[in-house]
Order: structure tokens, then C-alpha cells, then sequence
């Protein structure tokens, strides 16, 4: 957008060498401009597929021996728990295996 701006304000407003002065400056305050925008942009991995979910914590909405179902971000999903767990039971999400979680007690 700067460039233009500066390229309108080149031709029909400034003499001739503050022209090319304004269309030079603005070139390199929209590359520098551009360069922020993507490193800010890349800064961090997106937070998405099933590797997110291991190490979230997780409530047992049945009972798990060793499968049930727990609650997961408001989310039903099916788990499968290497020991017992009651209904209520804290546990937290150790691996993934297809749409089954594996689990562990807090």
C-alpha cells in the first residue's frame, strides 16, 4: 500500500528527485514490513492433530478396566486405562492409538 501511495505522490506531487526518494523508501518499508509480518506469523507451530492431546489431563466419565470412555476438552472420546480407574477419576493422556486414547491416573 505505501508503495502505492508513494508512487501516486511521485508523479503528481513531488519534484523529481524526491520522487524516486518517496517510491525507494516506501519499497523498503513494505519489504520490511512484510518480513516482520511473516516471522510473527511463524512464531509458533500451529496447536492441531492428535499429538496435542497427549499430556492434557482428562476426567473418567465411566469406568475404565482397562477401556471406558473420559471427557476431554468438553469432548467424549474412548480410552483405554492400564489400571482401574472410577468414574471422576483425574487422568492424563499418555499415548494415542487410532481414536483410542491410553491413559494413566493422576
Amino acid at each position: 500500500m505505501a508503495i502505492l501511495v508513494a508512487l501516486l505522490l511521485a508523479i503528481f506531487v513531488l519534484p523529481s528527485p524526491w520522487g524516486a526518494v518517496a517510491v525507494a523508501a516506501a519499497v523498503v518499508f513494505d519489504t520490511v514490513e512484510s518480513l516482520v509480518l511473516i516471522h510473527w506469523s511463524k512464531r509458533r507451530r500451529a496447536a492441531v492433530g492428535a499429538e496435542t492431546l497427549i499430556g492434557k489431563r482428562a476426567i473418567a466419565v465411566d469406568t475404565l478396566m482397562p477401556e471406558g470412555q473420559v471427557k476431554l476438552d468438553g469432548e467424549l472420546w474412548r480410552a483405554r486405562c492400564a489400571g482401574y480407574a472410577a468414574p471422576g477419576t483425574p487422568l492424563v493422556v499418555t499415548g494415542i492409538d487410532g481414536l483410542t486414547l491410553e491413559v494413566e491416573p493422576l
